[in-house]
C-alpha cells in the first residue's frame, strides 16, 4: 500500500489531468489505503492480504450493551477492572454510550483487555459477536460491492488477492485454543481471524465474481517456513502489483465516458412568478446567510423546466465588469464601448429568455465592489425587466445608498427579502437540530452556557460555529464561559485552533491559506498536490502529507467549504468571506506571508508541481509540468481553464510582474488556452491593460491589435489561432524582436504535433492593425471635436464644441478630460494651439492659458493687452498659433497684424507689429530672432530681445505665405505661399536684406495650400493641396514627385512618415487612412479608421488619427514603415522556380528584372536584368545556372555569383527546359528549329524540325516528349528526330495531356480525349490502359499533374473540389473544399496536394477580413487528412511546392509567400532569419535594400552557336 501511495497515484493522478480533461474533484476517502477513488469513483481497488489482523477494540459501546457485558463477564468471573478503567460513559452522545479513553487509543503496549470479550455476552445472538472481531476490510468491502449497481461495480471495481502459504497453522490453532479456553469460549462458538478471511475471501468474494463479474487477481506465494515471507519477496510482489494497479486504472479511465460538469443556476420561488418584471433584493446584515441562500436555491432549482440560468458571485472575482456579465449571457465581444455593451445586454436580456426557457440572473455580493462598479452594472441593466428575465441581488441592509440607487434606477422598484439576524431562541433551535444530527447533544449545564452566548450573539453563522464546537464536548467535560468564543470571528480562529491541534499547525495553515488566497477556488486534488509538495522551509513541514490526511481535515471543514463549479470542475470555497478575513488576520497578516503563498500557487500552476517523495530510496520523482491546452485528439483539444484562471492573479499578487508578461501575457500556449476557453475578450483586456511590468507593452497591444481583429474568425476557429498569429507578427518582427519567441514557441509547437501549415515567408496585410484604440468618452460621445493639437513629447489634446478638454498623455494612457482647479470649473474652451512643450488654450470667454505638459497639470493665464477695449468686447478673438521660444511664447491672432510676445517667468507682454494680418511665425534655433510670414506675402524679421525690425522680403506671387523654413546651416530661408510656390532667400549676411536665390512656381491647378509638412531629416518637403500632393526635395528646392488624387475625391491633409519614405493622406468623406510609397508612386496601405478622420498627427513613435467624434486610433510609424516598403516585385509574380535546397528561389513579374530569394534573411540578393520583358525562366536541377528567355533571347546565368555567362540570340524561342542531369538546355521556338545546346556557353547539339507544344524532357534526358497536333511525339536530344510516337491500337485517340515521371524515367502517363490514362514505356513502346474516367467524371487538361512516383494524379479543380486520381489503388478521390478552388498543385514527392479556394457558405456571409480572405490548405493524400490551412491576405497568381514540401506563392502585388508543412522534411528553425545575419540589411534605409543588379554583359551567340563581340549593355 506505501508502494500504490508513492509510484503509483502520483502518475495516475498525472494522467487524470492530462487526458481526462476536465478533472473534477476526488471524492472523500476515509480510508484511501484500502479504497481511494479517482475522477468520482472511476475506480474501486480493494487490496486483501494474506493475514487478517488483530480486530481492534471498539471505540464506542451503546450503554445497554456496556452494562450487559459487565454482567456477563462477572458472572463468569472475569475481571472487568480494566474495562471499567478503559471506558468512560458519555450522555451527549443520542444515545447515551461509553467511549473508549483516548489514553488506552494512544497506548502502544499490549492490551489486556481482548475483543473476544465483546463476544461473551452475545453468544447467543448470531453473527452479532463478529461484529466486534471485523476489520474495516470487509466492511468497506461489503458496503461498497453489496450497496452500488451491477453496472457500476462491473465497470469499476478490481480485487487484488495474495495468499501466502507458511507452515504456521499448527501454531495459529494453538493458539487459538489457549486465548479462547482463557475468555472460557470454545473454538466452535468464536470465529478466528483466518476464518473471518477465509469466510471474506473464499465465500463473499467468489460470490460476487459469479453474479456481478468482477475483476479479481489472486496471487499465491509459497514461503519457505524457516525464513517466511522476507522482505524482497514482499518487495517483488509490490513492484509487480504497482506496475497491474497501474495498468487497471488505466484501462478503466479510458474506457469511462467522463460528462463535463456544467452548473446550471436556477431558482424556484422567484422565478416561477409570471409577469414579474421587478428585481428581486436579498438584504440582511453580515453573516446572515445571503450568499448560502441564493448558492442553496441555485442548487435546488436543478430539477425545474428553466435551461438558462447564470449565478455571478462578485465575491469570488477580483473586479467584475459589465463587460464581464456580458460573457455571462454568451455574448463576446472584444473592442466595444461601455455604451454599445450596455445596448447589447438590453438586447439580450429582451429578445434571448422566452417563458419556456427564462433568464435567471443572481447577482451574489454586488455590496463588495467599487460604488463606480456597482454604479455601471446597475445602470446596464434594463428596467422594468422583460417577462422571462428575473434577476436576483444579495445586498448588505447597510448599503443603504446602494438599495436607494437600485431602487431610483427601476422605474417599478423591486421585491425585497429581508434577512434577519435572528433572535436566541431560532439560534438555539438551529444549534439543537444541528446537534440532533450529528447524534449529539449538551448537558443542561453546558446549555445554560450555549444560551449565554447566542444571547451576545444571534447570527446563523455563530450558531454553525458553537455546532463545531460543542459536538466535541463530553457529558463529563470541564466546560465554562471562557470555552464559547462571543463572535463569529473568535469562533472561527477557535476553530482552527482545535484543527491544528488535531492535525498539525502547519496542514491547517497552508490548507486555509490556499483556499482563502486562491481566485476562483481549489480543487481538492489541487490542494492535496500543494500540500504534500517538498516546497517550503522543512522545518515547517509535519512530515509529509498524504491524500487521507488532507481528506480528514477537509471533513472535519466540510460544513464551511462549499463546491461549486468552475471551469468545469468542482472547486472548494468558504459558505462566508468572513473565513477570509479570519485566516488573512492570523496566518496571511504580513505581505512577505501572502507573496509566499502566492509564489507556492505560481510554481505549482507553471509545471514546479508536487514532489513525492519515495521513503525507501530517498529519490525525488517530478511529474511533467502542467500545459495550457490538453491535447484530446487530432484536432480537438481542451484549455486548462484552471491555470489560465488562477495562474495570472498570482503571478501578480506574488509580485512576479515581468514573469507575468514575458512568460505568461507573451505566451502563445497560454493565448491559445485562453482563446479555445472561449475568453478571448478576457486576454485582450490583460494584453492592453498598463499595470504591472511595462518593459514589453507595445508588444503586448499588437498582440490585443492582432486578436481584436481576428476575433469574429477565432471564435468560429479557435484552433487556427497560432496559424493566424504567426501570419499576423511576422511582418513585424523586425519592429518588436521580443516576439520572435512566441512565434518561435508556435513552430516548436506545431513540430511537436505534427501537423499545420507555418508561414516562413509571409507579405503582410495591406493594412496596419493599429497597436491601440481609444474609443470617444461615453460623457462626450454626442459631441464632435472642433480642434486638437499634439506637442513634441506626444500630448494630444482634443476641444469638442461643447467646451470641454480632452488630454492624451501617451501610448500607455487613456483620454481623460482635462483636470481644472474650482476656480477654472466653469470654463469652456474654444480652440487649442501647440508648440514644442507648451499648449496653449483658449477659452469663450477671450482668455489664453498656457500649460507646460513636462510639468504637472497646471493652467497659467496669459496676459494679453494688445486689443483695444472695444474690439474685445465686440468680438471674440481666435488664436491662430503661437511658437514657444524657451519661456516666451509668441502668440498671434486671426486677421490680426501684431505678434503678441508673453514671458513667462516675468509674466510681462510685448508686440511685434507687422505690415499685414501674420499667416505663421518660425524663431531662429537660438531663440534671437523671429520670421513673420503675411497674407500680402511679405516675411518681416524681429529681433526677440529688442522688438526692433531686423528686415523685410516680399515674394513675388504676392500670395500669403503659408511657411516659413530655415536653412540655418546655409543660411538660407524658404518660403511657401498658399498656391504652392516656393521661393528660397539668402539670409546669411544679417547686415543687408534677404536676397531672392530662387523661386519655384507652381504649375499644376491652382489650390489653396492645406497644410505642410517638412521633415529635416530626410530632407523633404510635403505640400498639400485639395487635387494634389507635392514633395519637394529641399537639398536643392527641386520638386521630386506629385500625386494627384483619384477622380472624384480630394486630399484634406497629407504627412510624411517618420523616414520620409511613404506619405500618409486623408480625402474627404473617406473612412480609411491611404499610404503612398514615395520612390514608386503607389498606394500600398490603407489603414482603417472607427469613425470619419478628423486629422492626423505624429508623435516620437506613433501616427494618431483623431476622429470626429474624438475617438483615436494609434500606429506604430515603424510597423507602417515596414509593411509599406516591404521588398516586393513592381508587378505581380508570375513565375516562381526553387532550388533543390529551399533555400533560394526566384520570382519574375513580367518585367525586365528576375529576382534571387535568400530565405536565410527573407530578401531577395540578386536580380538579373533583361533587355525585354522576362517571358519564361528554368533553374537547372543542381542549382547552378538559371535560363531564362526575353524577347525571343536565351540568357545564361550564374546564380551564385548573378553573372550573366551567355546570351542565345535568334530562332524566336517560346520556351525554354533543363534536362535531369544539368548539362543541356532546350529552346522550343514555334516558327524555327528547336535547339538543343550545352549548358553553361550554349554550344549547339542537335536541332529539331517540328514544333512540339507542352513539351518536357523525359527524366533520362534522352527524348523531348511533345504534343502536335493531337499526337504525343518523342525526339531524341542526341539527333533531333522523332523517334518515338504514341499509339493506342484499340482506339487512335487525340492526346491532352500527359506527364514523364522522374521516379520511373522510361514511362509516360498519357491523358487522352475520351479521358482514359495510359502509360507509355518509351524503350519499348508499349501501352497499357491503367483507368478510364466514368462519364459523370472530368478531366481539366491545364489542371493535369502526375506525382514523380506516379501514385496520385491531379486531374481537375472544379464543383469546389479537388480531384485526385489514386493509380496505386486504381480509384477517384474527391476532395471538398470550402469554395472554388483557385490553384492547385501536388508536391514533388506525391504526399501531399496543395490547394487555394476561396471561402464560401458562411464565410461569405460574414463581413470580416479573415472569414473572406482566401484559404491555403494541405492535405494528406494517403489518408485524405487536412494537415493545415492559413488564411492568405493577397490573391495568389503562381502555386508551387519544393521537394523539401515548402509551398511558394507568388501574389498579385507583387509579394511572395513561403509556407511550410509540420509533418514534412522542412526544418522551420533553419528559415528563422538570424538577427546578426540580418544587422546588416536592417541598419540599410528600406528603400536601399534592392537587390544588387546584374546586366547581361555577357558574350552574345547567335541561333547557331557562333559566338560573338562582347558588348557591354
Amino acid at each position: 500500500r506505501r508502494a500504490l501511495r508513492e509510484k503509483v497515484i502520483p502518475s495516475f493522478r498525472e494522467h487524470c489531468r492530462n487526458w481526462l480533461f476536465p478533472v473534477p474533484s476526488v471524492t472523500e476517502a476515509q480510508r484511501l489505503w484500502l479504497l481511494f477513488s479517482c475522477i468520482h469513483m472511476v475506480a474501486l481497488q480493494a487490496l486483501v492480504g494474506h493475514q487478517y489482523g488483530a480486530a481492534p477494540l471498539p471505540t464506542q459501546v451503546e450503554a445497554s450493551e456496556y452494562q450487559l457485558l459487565l454482567q456477563q463477564s462477572q458472572q463468569a468471573g472475569v475481571c472487568t477492572r480494566q474495562l471499567e478503567r478503559a471506558y468512560r460513559r458519555d450522555e451527549n452522545v443520542v444515545p447515551p454510550s461509553y467511549r473508549l479513553m483516548s489514553s488506552v487509543k494512544s497506548s502502544c503496549s499490549p492490551p489486556v483487555i481482548t475483543p473476544n470479550l465483546f463476544i461473551l455476552p452475545f453468544l447467543n445472538i448470531p453473527d452479532y459477536g463478529v461484529l466486534f472481531l471485523s476489520l474495516a476490510l470487509g466492511a468497506d468491502l461489503r458496503f461498497a460491492l453489496e450497496s452500488g449497481s451491477v453496472e457500476d461495480i462491473l465497470n469499476r471495481c478490481v480485487i487484488y488477492f495474495i495468499k501466502v502459504i507458511l507452515d504456521i497453522e499448527r501454531r495459529d490453532f494453538f493458539n487459538k485454543n489457549v486465548l479462547n479456553s482463557q475468555a472460557g469460549i470454545s473454538e466452535q462458538t468464536v470465529p478466528a481471524p483466518s476464518e473471518l478471511l477465509s469466510q471474506l475471501c473464499d465465500s463473499f468474494l467468489p460470490a460476487l465474481l459469479t453474479s456481478r463479474q468482477i475483476l479479481l487477481y489472486t496471487t499465491t506465494t509459497e514461503c519457505d517456513h524457516r525464513h517466511g515471507y522476507t522482505t524482497a519477496r514482499r518487495r517483488a510482489y509490490a513492484d509487480s502489483l504497482c506496475q497491474q494497479v497501474f495498468s487497471d486504472l488505466m484501462a478503466l479511465t479510458d474506457s469511462s465516458s467522463l460528462t463535463q460538469l456544467r452548473g446550471k443556476a436556477q431558482i424556484r420561488d422567484y422565478v416561477k412568478q409570471k409577469y414579474q418584471q421587478r428585481p428581486l433584493v436579498l438584504t440582511g446584515g453580515p453573516c446572515t446567510g445571503k450568499t448560502v441562500l441564493v448558492a442553496r436555491c441555485a442548487e435546488q432549482v436543478s430539477g425545474q423546466n428553466f435551461d438558462s440560468g447564470r449565478h455571478i458571485d462578485f465575491n469570488s472575482f477580483d473586479i467584475l465588469h459589465l463587460k464581464e456579465i456580458s460573457i455571462f449571457l454568451n455574448t463576446i465581444e472584444v473592442d466595444v464601448s461601455l455604451s454599445e455593451l450596455e445596448e447589447r445586454l438590453a438586447s439580450l436580456l429582451a429578445h434571448l429568455p422566452s417563458t419556456k426557457h427564462p433568464l435567471v440572473l443572481i447577482l451574489d455580493g454586488l455590496d463588495q465592489l467599487d460604488n463606480n462598479v456597482v454604479a455601471q452594472i446597475i445602470s446596464g441593466l434594463p428596467s422594468p425587466l422583460p417577462d422571462a428575465v428575473k434577476l436576483v441581488v444579495t445586498v448588505s441592509s447597510n448599503r443603504g445608498g446602494l438599495l436607494q440607487a437600485i431602487k431610483l434606477e427601476e422605474e417599478t422598484g423591486y421585491a425585497c427579502i429581508q434577512l434577519q439576524s435572528g433572535d436566541r431562541k431560532q439560534c438555539a433551535k438551529l444549534l439543537e437540530s444541528l446537534l440532533r444530527t450529528s447524534g449529539r447533544k449538551v448537558t443542561s449545564g453546558q446549555q445554560a452556557l450555549v444560551n449565554r452566548a447566542l444571547t451576545s450573539c444571534c447570527l446563523p453563522l455563530y450558531a454553525r460555529l458553537l455546532h463545531a464546537h460543542t459536538s466535541l464536548w463530553h457529558s463529563d467535560s470541564d466546560v465554562t464561559e471562557s470555552s464559547l468564543p462571543d463572535c463569529v470571528h473568535s469562533s472561527i480562529s477557535a476553530l482552527l485552533d482545535h484543527l491544528e491541534q488535531k492535525h498539525g499547525s502547519s496542514l491547517v495553515a497552508r490548507t486555509v491559506s490556499y483556499v482563502s488566497l486562491s481566485r476562483t477556488g481549489l480543487c481538492e486534488s489541487e490542494l492535496v498536490d500543494l500540500l504534500s509538495s517538498a516546497r517550503g522551509d522543512p522545518a515547517e513541514r509535519e512530515g509529509t502529507v498524504s491524500q487521507v490526511d488532507v481528506e480528514w481535515l477537509l471533513m472535519d471543514l466540510k460544513d464551511f467549504l462549499v463546491k461549486r463549479p468552475v471551469a468545469d470542475s468542482r472547486v472548494l470555497s468558504w459558505v462566508s468571506r468572513h473565513f477570509k478575513l479570519v485566516v488573512t488576520k492570523k496566518y496571511l497578516g504580513t505581505h512577505e506571508a501572502r507573496r509566499k503563498i502566492h509564489s507556492e500557487m505560481v510554481d505549482y500552476l507553471s509545471g514546479g508541481r508536487a514532489v513525492f517523495v519515495n521513503h525507501t530510496s530517498e529519490t525525488e520523482n517530478e511529474p511533467d509540468g502542467q500545459p495550457f491546452v490538453f491535447p484530446a485528439t487530432e484536432d480537438v483539444c481542451w484549455a486548462n481553464t484552471r491555470k489560465i484562471l488562477e495562474l495570472p492573479h498570482h503571478l501578480q499578487q506574488s509580485g512576479r510582474l515581468e514573469e507575468m508578461e514575458r512568460g505568461l501575457l507573451m505566451s502563445s500556449g497560454f493565448h491559445r488556452a485562453m482563446v479555445q476557453a472561449g475568453m478571448l475578450s478576457d486576454l485582450v483586456a490583460m494584453l492592453e491593460a498598463d499595470e504591472g511590468s511595462t518593459k514589453f507593452l507595445r508588444e503586448r497591444w499588437l498582440l490585443a491589435s492582432t486578436l481584436k481583429s481576428s476575433a469574429c474568425f477565432l471564435q468560429t476557429s479557435p484552433l487556427q489561432l497560432p496559424t493566424v498569429m504567426e501570419t499576423s507578427l511576422l511582418p513585424y518582427l523586425d519592429v518588436f524582436p521580443a516576439l520572435e519567441g512566441y512565434v518561435r514557441d508556435i513552430r516548436r509547437d506545431r513540430r511537436k504535433n505534427g501537423k499545420g501549415v507555418g508561414s516562413l515567408l509571409c507579405s503582410s496585410s495591406s493594412s496596419v492593425p493599429p497597436i491601440r484604440y481609444l474609443g470617444p468618452n461615453p460623457k462626450s460621445r454626442a459631441n464632435s471635436v472642433v480642434e486638437t493639437a499634439c506637442t513634441e513629447c506626444g500630448v494630444v489634446v482634443e476641444i469638442t464644441d461643447e467646451g470641454s478638454a480632452w488630454i492624451w498623455r501617451g501610448s500607455a494612457c487613456d483620454l481623460v478630460e482635462l483636470s481644472l482647479s474650482k476656480e477654472q470649473r466653469e470654463l469652456r474652451f474654444a480652440g487649442v494651439k501647440s508648440s514644442g512643450r507648451f499648449l496653449l488654450l483658449s477659452t469663450r470667454c477671450n482668455e489664453l492659458l498656457a500649460w507646460d505638459v513636462a510639468g504637472p497639470e497646471r493652467l497659467i493665464e496669459v496676459k494679453q493687452s494688445l486689443k483695444t477695449e472695444s474690439a474685445a468686447v465686440q468680438t471674440a478673438s481666435t488664436i491662430e498659433g503661437f511658437v514657444s521660444c524657451q519661456e516666451k511664447l509668441c502668440t498671434w491672432w486671426k486677421k490680426e497684424s501684431f505678434v503678441s510676445v508673453f514671458d513667462m517667468s516675468s509674466s510681462t507682454v510685448t508686440r511685434f507689429q507687422c505690415q499685414s494680418s501674420v499667416m505663421c511665425l518660425i524663431a531662429s534655433s537660438n531663440s534671437l530672432s523671429v520670421y513673420c510670414g503675411q497674407e500680402d506675402s511679405t516675411v518681416s524679421i524681429f529681433d526677440l530681445i529688442t522688438s526692433s525690425l531686423l528686415g523685410t522680403c516680399v515674394n513675388s506671387t504676392r500670395s500669403a505665405i503659408m511657411q516659413v523654413i530655415l536653412c540655418e546651416e546655409e543660411q538660407g530661408m524658404a518660403c511657401v505661399d498658399k498656391g504652392g510656390s516656393i521661393a528660397l532667400w539668402d539670409i546669411a549676411d544679417k547686415q543687408q536684406p534677404p536676397r531672392l536665390v530662387k523661386e519655384n512656381s507652381n504649375q499644376g491647378k491652382p489650390s489653396s495650400v492645406l497644410n505642410t509638412d517638412y521633415s529635416e531629416a530626410v530632407s523633404t518637403l510635403l505640400v498639400c493641396q485639395s487635387h494634389q500632393v507635392t514633395l519637394w526635395d529641399t537639398c536643392n528646392w527641386e520638386m521630386w514627385d506629385q500625386f494627384l488624387a483619384s477622380q472624384g475625391k480630394a486630399f484634406t491633409q497629407a504627412v510624411l512618415s517618420l523616414d520620409g519614405h511613404l506619405f500618409l493622406a486623408l480625402l474627404d468623406h473617406f473612412l480609411l487612412v491611404l499610404v503612398w510609397r514615395v520612390s514608386t508612386g503607389e498606394c500600398v496601405l490603407s489603414l482603417e479608421t472607427n469613425a470619419q478622420p478628423l486629422t492626423l498627427l505624429k508623435t516620437a513613435s506613433d501616427i494618431v488619427c483623431v476622429s470626429q467624434d474624438g475617438g483615436l486610433t494609434v500606429w506604430d510609424s515603424e510597423m507602417i514603415n515596414a509593411a509599406g516598403t516591404a521588398t516586393k516585385m513592381r508587378r505581380g509574380v508570375k513565375a516562381v522556380v526553387v532550388e533543390q535546397t529551399g533555400k533560394c528561389f526566384y520570382t519574375a513579374d513580367g518585367s525586365e528584372n528576375v529576382w534571387r530569394w535568400s530565405l536565410d534573411v527573407g530578401l531577395p540578393r540578386f536580380t538579373f536584368l533583361h533587355d525585354g520583358p522576362v517571358e519564361k525562366m528554368q533553374l537547372s536541377p543542381n542549382g547552378s545556372h538559371l535560363l531564362s528567355l526575353s524577347a525571343g533571347e536565351i540568357y545564361i546565368w550564374q546564380t551564385k555569383t548573378g553573372e550573366n555567362i551567355a546570351r542565345i540570340r535568334g530562332g524566336g524561342a517560346a520556351d525554354v527546359l533543363i534536362t535531369p542531369n544539368s548539362k543541356f538546355g532546350v529552346s522550343i521556338s514555334k516558327r524555327g528549329l528547336s535547339r538543343v545546346w550545352k549548358l553553361p556557353h550554349g554550344g549547339i547539339v542537335c536541332s529539331i524540325h517540328q514544333y512540339l507544344s507542352e513539351a518536357q524532357v523525359s527524366a533520362e534526358g534522352t527524348f523531348l516528349v511533345g504534343l502536335r497536333y493531337g499526337d504525343l511525339l518523342a525526339a531524341s536530344l542526341w539527333s533531333g528526330s522523332i523517334s518515338k510516337r504514341f499509339s493506342c491500337i484499340e482506339n487512335s485517340e487525340r492526346v491532352v495531356a500527359f506527364r514523364t515521371l522522374w521516379d520511373h524515367p522510361d514511362f509516360v502517363v498519357v491523358l487522352t480525349a475520351s479521358e482514359a490514362v495510359y502509360t507509355w514505356k518509351l524503350s519499348e513502346e508499349t501501352v497499357c490502359q491503367h483507368f478510364q474516367l466514368p462519364l459523370t467524371f472530368h478531366c481539366q487538361p491545364q489542371d493535369f499533374h502526375m506525382s514523380p512516383d506516379g501514385s496520385y494524379a491531379l486531374l481537375s479543380t472544379d464543383n469546389n473540389s479537388v480531384n485526385i486520381l489514386d493509380l496505386s489503388r486504381v480509384r477517384l478521390c474527391s476532395l471538398k473544399a470550402e469554395g472554388p478552388v483557385i490553384k492547385a498543385c501536388l508536391d514533388k514527392t506525391g504526399g501531399y496536394v496543395v490547394y487555394v479556394c476561396n471561402p464560401s457558405g458562411l464565410e461569405r456571409s460574414c463581413a470580416c477580413d479573415l472569414h473572406s480572405k482566401l484559404v491555403l490548405t494541405v492535405i494528406r493524400l494517403s489518408d485524405r487528412e487536412r494537415v493545415g490551412s492559413v488564411r492568405l491576405h493577397k490573391t495568389p497568381l503562381v502555386l508551387t511546392v519544393s521537394e523539401q514540401q515548402g509551398v511558394f506563392v507568388g501574389f498579385d502585388d507583387g509579394s511572395v509567400g513561403v509556407f511550410s508543412v509540420a509533418e514534412a522534411a522542412l526544418n522551420e528553425e533553419e528559415f528563422v532569419w538570424d538577427r546578426e545575419n540580418l544587422k546588416g540589411e536592417l541598419i540599410k534605409c528600406p528603400l536601399d535594400r534592392e537587390p544588387l543588379r546584374s546586366g547581361s554583359e555577357a558574350i552574345p551567340v547567335d541561333s547557331s552557336g557562333t559566338k560573338k563581340n562582347k558588348k557591354i549593355l
